[in-house]
């Protein structure tokens, strides 16, 4: 079976939506989850678009807020897959927000995506290699294998971690709580 290789440019995706007052939490900016929906489904459309089969969100790592999103800006969402494995991708995800007024436009959230290839019977299926063409593609995909390596590590140290030894119940004295065992 031949390998099947594809540009990142192939699963690029932007979407742009005006923000109304029926996204808003309570004190009156967008209600992120408003905004991580919208993540969600640009993820899914450029993960669908490259792998060309249905896919599912397995994983979302760091949602930072950076900047509010008032009522009346143009959120804009940038997608692209930044890196593949057998089934699963990692679509990196960029939302600004720009005021029609004024033309401000202010960086709001970076978020990475890992979304899984599946097939009509929901197994998961193979997707194509990446072609990296440029040092942007080749930074965003070794960031994202930097990032793969760090969770690995972090799981792998969180099931040996034993929470209940005198030195990780020492260390808890630096928090501010109170331990009543």
């Amino acid at each position: 079976m031949d390998i099947i290789y594809k540009k990142v440019n192939s699963s690029r995706v932007t979407i742009s939506e005006l923000m109304l007052p029926s996204h808003t939490n309570f004190s009156g900016k967008i209600h992120g989850g408003y905004i991580l929906m919208l993540m969600d489904q640009i993820a899914f459309a450029a993960a669908s678009k490259y792998s060309g089969t249905y896919c599912v969100t397995a994983s979302v790592d760091t949602v930072d807020f950076l900047n509010p999103i008032e009522v009346g800006e143009l959120v804009t969402m940038k997608a692209s897959v930044n890196y593949v494995g057998n089934s699963s991708m990692v679509v990196g995800i960029r939302v600004t927000s720009e005021n029609i007024q004024t033309g401000k436009i202010k960086h709001c959230n970076s978020s990475y995506f890992t979304m899984v290839a599946k097939d009509a019977n929901g197994k998961n299926v193979s997707v194509p290699h990446l072609i990296l063409a440029n040092d942007d593609e080749v930074r965003r995909f070794c960031k994202a294998v930097i990032r793969i390596n760090q969770k690995k590590e972090h799981l792998k140290h969180s099931q040996t971690f034993d929470y209940t030894s005198p030195q990780a119940l020492e260390e808890l004295s630096k928090y501010n709580i109170k331990l009543d065992l």
